[in-house]
């Protein structure tokens, strides 16, 4: 197959981005071109708020691209990761243009909620999630702490919806959980065009040993991912058991605060991704504490393929597909560090558990996860999008036909 496989770049790498150049490595890797459209946040500095605002809404400049690239070349599938700020919803009419099938990533919740998180002042929200005008996130400056730049993001929401963009336009949706599925028909996202596919792990980072005596994090440093929580676990479990953190945000002085006053917190900031390997396979589990609802977590997987059990955040959230209590690891009350410490508490105190669930926690990813698998769920994807453009193809033929 030939692929157009279109992402707009974060300011800050995260598990978009890896999921987006691990699928088109896996793809060329068997044997199919992909090529790709891209835009960076790195030139956000250089447009105004009103361009930028009409740009969300409609690139000019992304719909002349993406056109270009789509008649110099036969194309079979266009893939879009992410078009959010800078490439716009406008590629989708450049594919229908060129009459090539579109299938679009659900990374994120940016179709139903302006900041694509669901989440206000550090607690789920899902105000927006039943509005055709996304209006509450507008008035509570829900996209990056101001209102205008959140009704700009309404704008777009609501221009596309009365256009019938995410119904008509787009020929299959990938969700990463059923969790996610079900949100995204509650939304109005079309459920027949949803197929359910995780993210891609690949290649195989192989099993760790678990044999170093400490608990670690992976992720972003900010209060949507439960920072504090985890910190004030780990104000009463310090003595018990050290914790490693790895990475970087805006909450990185408190950590880094909090590891100066606590030796037993080692933060490590940010690691390649060999590295971060390397520090989660030797771990005794990982702790999940995110407080929003996570479309999906690459890192938790990333545990489960070190052998590492996850101890997570869960309420109704994708977490509760993801981590099996007691078999894969275990759950605690978002948002309660409380319940953490005692669940940290129960496995240390239960060593043949916590080496059992290290086998499941493989076995998982073996069985859900493996690379093989996902490809052949990718291709799948890829075909029905592409059979099901022929079929609304023949059947557009044959209504438009004068009946004598």
């Amino acid at each position: 197959m030939h692929i157009l496989s279109i992402h707009n770049r974060y300011l800050m790498r995260g598990g978009e981005e890896e999921s987006y150049e691990l699928e088109a490595a896996i793809l060329q890797e068997n044997g199919h071109q992909v090529d790709t459209y891209e835009e960076n946040n790195l030139n956000l500095k250089t447009l105004s708020s009103a361009h930028l605002a009409l740009r969300t809404i409609w690139s000019v400049e992304s719909y002349r691209q993406v056109t270009e690239k789509l008649t110099s070349s036969q194309y079979d599938i266009v893939h879009v990761h992410n078009f959010f700020p800078l490439i716009s919803p406008s590629v989708y009419y450049a594919a229908r243009k060129a009459k090539v099938p579109v299938v679009q990533t659900l990374q994120n919740f940016r179709l139903l909620c302006p900041n694509a998180l669901f989440l206000r002042e550090g607690k789920v929200c899902e105000a927006c999630l039943d509005k055709f005008i996304p209006y509450p996130g507008v008035v509570h400056g829900c996209y990056r702490n101001s209102k205008v730049s959140s009704a700009g993001v309404a704008a777009m929401l609501s221009v596309h919806r009365a256009l019938g963009t995410w119904k008509n336009l787009v020929d299959r949706y990938i969700a990463l959980t059923n969790y996610d599925r079900d949100k995204f028909i509650q939304g109005s996202i079309p459920g027949d065009k949803i197929t359910v596919k995780p993210n891609i792990i690949h290649p195989d980072p192989g099993v760790g040993e678990g044999k170093g005596n400490y608990a670690v994090f992976v992720g972003r440093l900010s209060v949507e991912k439960g920072i504090d929580t985890l910190l004030d676990a780990w104000e009463k479990l310090a003595p018990k058991i050290p914790l490693k953190i790895v990475g970087e945000g805006p909450l990185a002085d408190l950590v880094a605060e909090t590891a100066r006053r606590i030796p037993q917190i080692e933060w490590l900031g940010y690691k390649p991704l060999e590295q971060v390997f390397d520090v989660v396979g030797q771990a005794q589990f990982f702790i999940y504490p995110s407080k929003w609802n996570e479309t999906f977590s690459r890192v938790a997987v990333e545990a489960f393929a070190k052998g590492t059990p996850v101890i997570a955040a869960a309420g109704v959230t994708a977490m509760k597909e993801l981590v099996d209590p007691g078999r894969t690891g275990l759950h605690f009350k978002i948002g309660d560090s409380e319940d953490l410490v005692t669940k940290v508490k129960w496995l240390l105190d239960n060593p043949q558990q916590l080496e059992m669930m290290r086998h499941q926690a493989r076995a998982e990813f073996e069985n859900r996860f493996a690379a093989h698998k996902n490809y052949r769920q990718l291709i799948n994807i890829y075909q029905l999008a592409i059979s099901q453009k022929q079929q609304y193809a023949l059947e557009n033929k044959t209504n438009s036909k004068v009946v004598p």
